[in-house]
């Protein structure tokens, strides 16, 4: 590196997969010698409507996860356009307050890269912007115009964003903690089929787990995240096996044979790179089912759309058969040129 650099990373904890990409991101970027500081899109906001959003979005998945299929429907469309830049432009200043000095800005949120999108329009945000893809599957919102660069996992995503008009895509591997990519102890031998459902154990997780012990092939065991009063539900069933908060996934991940999952978000990414075979079912509405379809349809993760299809599903998994097949460039091999290049 020819001089020391500053990046700035936005990410939005709207769940945990756009913070951990973003937290794995700048460790690596801090190795490189960058300077690195975060940012949480909530807290740009003004007077608590990050906070407050969040909190809907999470009531939303909880209470009403269909109506938040039927939103994320109407977000791609011209008419949801207008209140959501008039939404995203109320943090505009607090963004260029906390990234104007950079060299490099990147965003792992799709609002918070509409913000800075429009920064560089404006000619406001001289540094280039650069927006790594947490989803298999683009939402318009994910691209925005005056985003220099694109990252994306795969070559089926990187063709959905130059569709939605992202004028630099690149695919990289993904952002996932070494400690998912290296043999370690297990948790618990017996493990079998991990369920996961994100850091705030959304979805039809007590039906699928139920569904799951009902095949007979392998016993459910659930990280239930946050919700403890999921945890505490599961366990009083008597066949499923409820874990609270777990501070060592990579452990968990890979005492287990296949892991269950709904959203196709970080976790599928972690349990693949972990070398252990992962499978869709009962997934989210909305970005779950969108992601689900891709990762399907590339081979990495099957969707097992109905029970019918759950103990096929299952068996194969448990065989091991996988076709994952990351890409080998780093993303923050092509951050850390465009820093220094900038």
């Amino acid at each position: 590196m020819q001089r020391r650099t500053s990046v700035a990373v936005i990410s939005g904890s709207f769940g945990a997969g756009h913070d951990g990409a973003a937290a794995e991101l700048a460790r690596r970027l801090q190795e490189q010698g960058h300077a690195v500081h975060r940012h949480d899109f909530v807290d740009l906001l003004p007077r608590r409507t990050g906070v407050l959003l969040r909190g809907l979005y999470r009531r939303q998945l909880t209470v009403a996860p269909r109506t938040w299929g039927w939103l994320l429907a109407l977000a791609g469309s011209e008419r949801f356009g207008r209140p959501a830049a008039a939404l995203t432009a109320a943090a505009d200043d607090a963004t260029l307050a906390a990234v104007g000095g950079a060299d490099l800005v990147v965003s792992t949120y799709p609002l918070a890269s509409q913000v800075l999108g429009r920064l560089r329009r404006e000619g406001r945000l001289a540094a280039p912007v650069v927006t790594y893809l947490t989803d298999l599957s683009v939402h318009p919102a994910w691209v925005a115009d005056g985003v220099d660069v694109h990252l994306a996992l795969h070559d089926d995503t990187a063709r959905q964003a130059k569709q939605l008009g992202a004028p630099d895509v690149r695919v990289v591997a993904p952002a996932v903690r070494p400690a998912f990519q290296r043999p370690g102890p297990s948790l618990q031998r017996e493990v079998q089929a991990l369920v996961v459902a994100g850091a705030w154990g959304v979805g039809q997780v007590e039906r699928a787990a139920l569904d799951i012990a009902g095949t007979g092939l392998a016993v459910p065991v659930v990280a239930c995240g946050r919700n403890d009063p999921l945890r505490r539900r599961l366990n009083r069933s008597g066949r499923i096996v409820a874990l609270g908060w777990v501070d060592d996934m990579p452990a968990l991940v890979r005492s287990c044979r296949v892991v269950v999952q709904n959203a196709g978000g970080l976790s599928s990414l972690e349990a693949l790179m972990a070398g252990v075979p992962v499978v869709t079912y009962r997934c989210l509405p909305g970005h779950g089912a969108a992601n689900a379809e891709v990762l399907d349809r590339i081979g990495w993760v099957p969707w097992l759309r109905g029970r019918a299809d759950l103990a096929a599903g299952l068996r194969a998994a448990l065989d091991g058969r996988t076709a994952f097949t990351p890409s080998p460039v780093q993303p923050e091999t092509v951050i850390a040129e465009l820093a220094v290049t900038s």
